[in-house]
């Protein structure tokens, strides 16, 4: 259970490796949460990360692998985090993404399903057991790390924004059926983030790194809002960009 200042005690990460990710828990940690457990498909970065969370102060970090271009796998990797937890989850970020080569990989059909499965179908599928398992013990939050990307897709990477806006659309009905059950979901939106996964790409404006976007998130988390967006005034750049006429979109965005 969460404690009395409504911190939560055990958190399970779907996508532990990545960086955003990572800079969420070591604050968590810091701020007392106890049991961690790190899934995703890379060994080495898990138990990094892992290392990193009890050096950040959790009694527990423990990783459970999964492979997020199978689908049908989710629900047992799932299962297995919420295992290897022990007891009550109270939060459980779902972080898993890939970028991708948009250029290169638009005409191809095996990389385009590998976006449309890492970034909606595995999500989609993990959420199913995350919200049965969750209202089954009656409490609990979920946090789903969408993009300001699913605001309005760009021509230049909709492969990866295509598919963060089904999951984020989805998530939005989401934690509409959540309501009464005792269990709330959260939409992360950062921009353009400095990490691993950003690599090599030019930065934009409103440019954030990942400990920015987690002290955003903390303040999130502690307000309950539906809608966390990192920086904060990407809610409002995005309430006009959203609303420009198609032709004004590609000048502005297709860069």
């Amino acid at each position: 259970m969460e404690n009395a200042f409504g911190q939560p005690q055990s958190l399970v990460v779907l996508g532990g490796s990545s960086d955003i990710a990572r800079a969420v828990v070591r604050k968590l940690c810091a701020a007392r949460t106890e049991t961690v457990v790190l899934a995703g498909r890379d060994a080495g970065r898990l138990e990094e990360a892992a290392a990193e969370a009890r050096d950040y102060g959790a009694t527990t970090a423990t990783t459970v692998l999964f492979d997020a271009t199978d689908p049908t796998d989710a629900g047992r990797a799932v299962g297995a985090a919420f295992d290897a937890a022990g007891g009550p989850v109270d939060l459980v970020i779902v972080a898993v993404g890939l970028l991708g080569r948009q250029r290169e990989w638009e005409d191809d059909a095996a990389r385009a399903a590998e976006m449309a499965l890492v970034n909606y179908a595995w999500p989609v599928a993990a959420l199913a057991e995350v919200r049965r398992r969750l209202v089954a013990q009656g409490h609990g939050r979920i946090l789903v790390m969408s993009s300001v990307a699913a605001i309005r897709v760009r021509r230049v990477s909709y492969l990866y924004s295509g598919a963060k806006a089904g999951l984020d659309r989805l998530c939005v009905g989401l934690a509409d059926s959540l309501e009464g059950t005792g269990v709330s979901l959260q939409i992360l939106r950062p921009g353009f983030v400095r990490s691993k996964m950003t690599t090599g790409e030019p930065e934009i404006p409103f440019t954030t790194g990942v400990n920015e976007v987690a002290e955003t998130v903390m303040a999130g988390l502690a307000s309950g809002a539906r809608f966390i967006w990192s920086p904060p005034i990407l809610r409002y750049v995005f309430f006009v960009l959203r609303h420009l006429p198609a032709r004004v979109w590609r000048l502005v965005a297709d860069r």
